[in-house]
């Protein structure tokens, strides 16, 4: 199936977002729809007691990528049952505990398996939502960006006028701008575009006048 195809079969326009940020680096999670076939997006701490307090449990957790802050919670919500998808298997290396530990800085991860892996995936249906699946690697070496109708969950690929960072390992930013450039930017200007920290942007604000986007690359 081509992406054009796919993207004419995912349309859900009412779609119910809802959102928490927590964790030390004020990370986002997303949670959509609700009861039965609610999924969530991310899972930074304090996610598994927000998800409490609106007494829903997701059946299905999609990880943009393993950095800590983004995965914090994700052990105590696959003891529950809630599937796993992520593009790369569960590592020390992604989500930067061992670099941390070797700074000085405590961050202890309770280890979980993916359940399904997205490396070689273009879509995913779960919790009722087809999702298309862009690998945008650059901040991080398993970075992905979910994308459903006009709803894209970019974690720390683009943010509100910025980018994610590349200093870490793996990290690379020509090759996350021009993942940007390829894959995010040819989106309809009128996606709505929910990123791992900060608030939420457009497709059609980051194109205009996100800095970080305008300057030319290595040939």
């Amino acid at each position: 199936m081509t992406e054009a195809a796919f993207q004419g079969m995912i349309m859900p326009v009412n779609l119910n977002i809802r959102s928490y940020t927590g964790g030390m680096a004020q990370t986002n999670a997303y949670l959509l729809g609700e009861g039965d076939s609610c999924l969530l997006i991310d899972a930074p701490l304090g996610t598994c007691e927000w998800l409490e307090s609106l007494n829903e449990l997701p059946t299905d957790l999609l990880l943009t990528h393993q950095h800590y802050d983004h995965i914090e919670d994700v052990a105590k919500l696959a003891a529950k049952g809630v599937r796993l998808h992520a593009y790369s298997p569960y590592s020390q290396d992604l989500t930067l505990e061992k670099l941390l530990q070797q700074s000085g800085i405590s961050i202890t991860v309770t280890p979980y398996t993916i359940d399904t892996l997205l490396e070689g995936k273009t879509e995913i249906e779960v919790g009722g939502i087809k999702f298309s699946v862009a690998h945008v690697p650059g901040h991080s070496p398993d970075s992905v960006v979910f994308t459903t109708g006009d709803f894209a969950f970019v974690g720390d690929t683009l943010f509100a006028g910025s980018v994610g960072r590349a200093d870490l390992p793996e990290g690379d930013m020509d090759l996350l701008i021009r993942g940007i450039r390829k894959k995010l930017l040819i989106l309809e200007a009128s996606t709505r575009v929910f990123p791992g920290h900060g608030p939420e942007t457009s497709i059609a604000a980051e194109r205009q006048s996100n800095p970080y986007l305008s300057f030319s690359l290595p040939s």
